[in-house]
């Protein structure tokens, strides 16, 4: 038995109050590197709606019965009252699933539910294993964990992969979410889902054309692919030097997920029905969402309300969907901004990275600690390079020297630019 249980927010923000239309008006809670503009104020996510351990607290939850295969085989939603236990991290999880002979101040702390973590990650990898079975795809990039001095002044910048306690959580955030959308489908009232369309054949087309290049191969039928394809090309080039690059290509050939009213299936994931229901203090979908949950199981979606929510939501999904697209620029430029703000401390400093994109400007070469940086055509100055489009390689016209994707590289930090938020590398060997 599975349960996952929600803070239940929408019991504090009510319909059409002051807090509902500005949490609207933002969509969503942004996080940039040096703070998050939350959509919610702070006095509700970190207070009476966060649950603190042994608080009680009101939640939406989702119990559900999975059975040896991984599959959903009965559930039960419902309004809630949890205490937690205890307040766990996923560093103290990760650390007593994977490395228990390590840690033993960990494992007698947490004794007593030790037992169930190691149930929770056998009951994950199960969730897991089906979902790939039915073709979901499963993009792993490393995130950029940028960490600030009390100033704003990026002083380390990392790679923060996902480990065995994240990806646990996510499978069974992603196990609730399809639960609640498939059974407010079938109940046939108004709803919000998360819908991810089939790609465009013509874009399924040149991948199939690019990828071709590296001895990889698409099946598809009437310029139709199945997630499970992708998924197939994914295991095919993972470690090799082209996986960033074709991962890189494979995620932009695929259209972006937004939230409709017409349940139309979410295709990165090969789910028939998808929502998001989990995180109503930062998605104002989520919030919406939980409403008309508790509507239906308190016997109020009546035609009145039916023809008021048939009204809304459109508008909700198209206003959140735009702002879901804005904050995630927003988190992206300025994460490029204190990237380039760290790397102006090493200018004229040697690294070892690996190449990582190649243009006819030049190539993009990819740090350990997640940064990228370009190193000019132009200042490759023993060769005349030629870009060899259908290689993705750089070619010296006397020499035959080449880039290539993967290919290690030492580069020195020319410059950077926090306007135009850009790294620029030359080549050790080719200093003036």
């Amino acid at each position: 038995t599975l349960g996952v249980h929600i803070a239940d927010v929408s019991n504090y923000v009510q319909e059409n109050s002051a807090l509902d239309r500005e949490a609207l008006k933002r969509g969503t809670s942004v996080y940039l590197p040096d703070r998050v503009i939350p959509m919610l104020p702070k006095r509700l996510s970190n207070g009476i709606c966060s649950l603190n351990e042994g608080q009680e607290r009101l939640a939406l939850s989702c119990i559900m019965t999975i059975n040896e295969k991984g599959r959903m085989i009965g559930h039960q939603i419902a309004e809630t009252v949890i205490r937690v236990d205890r307040r766990m991290t996923y560093t103290a999880v990760n650390a007593i699933l994977t490395e228990p002979e390590a840690h033993p101040e960990l494992l007698e702390e947490y004794h007593e539910l030790v037992p169930m973590f190691r149930q929770m990650q056998e009951l994950s990898a199960l969730i897991r294993s089906c979902r790939k079975e039915r073709g979901a795809i499963d993009f792993e990039f490393p995130e950029s964990k940028v960490i600030l001095d009390a100033e704003g002044t990026p002083v380390e910048i990392r790679p923060y992969p996902s480990n065995v306690a994240t990806r646990m959580i996510e499978d069974f955030m992603l196990m609730a979410n399809e639960t609640i959308a498939e059974d407010y489908f079938w109940q046939s009232v108004p709803f919000l889902y998360r819908t991810h369309d089939e790609p465009d054949p013509e874009k399924m087309k040149q991948l199939g054309v690019f990828i071709n290049n590296f001895g990889y191969s698409l099946r598809l039928s009437n310029g139709e692919v199945h997630p499970k394809e992708l998924q197939k090309l994914l295991d095919k080039i993972e470690g090799k030097p082209e996986e960033p690059l074709l991962a890189r290509l494979t995620l932009r050939s695929m259209k972006q997920a937004k939230y409709t009213t017409q349940c139309t299936g979410h295709f990165g994931l090969a789910a028939r029905y998808y929502t998001h229901f989990t995180s109503p203090i930062r998605r104002y979908p989520d919030l919406q969402i939980h409403r008309i949950i508790k509507e239906c199981l308190h016997g109020g979606m009546k035609e009145k309300r039916i023809a008021h929510y048939d009204k809304v939501l459109p508008q909700v999904a198209v206003q959140t969907s735009a702002l879901e697209r804005r904050a995630d620029e927003a988190e992206r430029e300025t994460e490029k901004m204190k990237k380039c703000e760290y790397m102006s401390k090493f200018v004229g400093q040697t690294f070892e990275g690996v190449i990582s994109g190649v243009t006819n400007w030049g190539f993009y070469v990819e740090l350990p600690n997640t940064v990228e940086g370009l190193v000019r055509i132009s200042e490759l100055r023993d060769d005349y390079y030629i870009f060899d489009e259908s290689r993705y390689e750089l070619v010296g016209e006397m020499s035959r020297k080449v880039y290539k994707l993967g290919q290690p590289v030492r580069v020195v930090v020319a410059g950077t630019d926090k306007l135009l938020r850009t790294v620029d590398f030359v080549l050790e060997n080719q200093m003036v």
